[in-house]
């Protein structure tokens, strides 16, 4: 069950939901050279290019976290900050989460290193219908601290990434997300290269209506027994 305070410009309330599908979109940008460039990031570190773009996984719901803390096995894991979409009885309504990823066993299969790490998730959500007609104005930022030193890791607007209608209409599976659903709706290119670091903080910037989600984990490396 995770927790939610869903901000609308009429007010805020708390919701718990258990979500049970959950979806990681994948290479969503609008511009195709930006497309190019974060599959070329990938394949520098060994992960093949995908069958299809956009791309749809599947992930276990039970991996996403609210957790300020994130467990990972091994030192070749790092964040993704990403727009997420997350579907209830009344709506689609929008949040922010980081698709955490193994890259070491992204190059032998990106739907299993989706698997093999927790999903943070913020507990601030939007309605889509306050943002959707502004979304290219969204700005998405992270940063991460590494060796002790904050760096800023990513920046851009939404406008590089497609809307998430049109995201859905491209999908074969999910043009209409269920109640109890969430996707992530993907990521923006990383800032100097994708690469580990202890602490992932990230915030989704909504100009227009002066607002922002705000998340961030601590990353706990468990060292590889073999």
């Amino acid at each position: 069950m995770l927790h939610f305070d869903r901000i609308t410009r009429a007010g805020t309330d708390e919701v718990g939901i258990e979500i049970r599908n959950l979806v990681i979109a994948g290479w969503t940008g609008r511009d195709e050279a930006a497309v190019r460039h974060h599959i070329e990031e990938l394949a520098a570190i060994g992960v093949p290019a995908p069958s299809s773009v956009p791309v749809f996984y599947r992930a276990a719901a039970a991996n996403l976290t609210q957790a300020s803390r994130l467990e990972v096995l091994g030192p070749d894991t790092s964040g993704e900050a990403e727009p997420v979409l997350v579907s209830m009885v009344d709506g689609l309504w929008l949040g922010l989460g980081s698709d955490h990823t193994d890259r070491k066993a992204e190059a032998a299969g990106i739907a299993l290193s989706k698997q093999l790490c927790g999903k943070p998730i913020g507990t601030g959500l939007w309605p889509l219908a306050e943002v959707e007609d502004h979304w290219d104005e969204l700005e998405l930022t992270a940063s991460v601290l590494i060796e002790g030193q904050a760096v800023l890791y990513q920046q851009g607007r939404l406008a590089a990434m497609r809307h998430p209608r049109d995201l859905l209409s491209a999908s074969p599976e999910w043009p209409a997300l269920p109640a109890g659903s969430a996707m992530f709706c993907g990521t923006l290119p990383a800032i100097g290269g994708i690469r580990p670091a202890s602490r992932f903080t990230m915030e989704l910037r909504d100009p227009v209506l002066g607002r922002t989600l705000r998340h961030a984990y601590a990353i706990d490396v468990l060292q590889v027994v073999v």
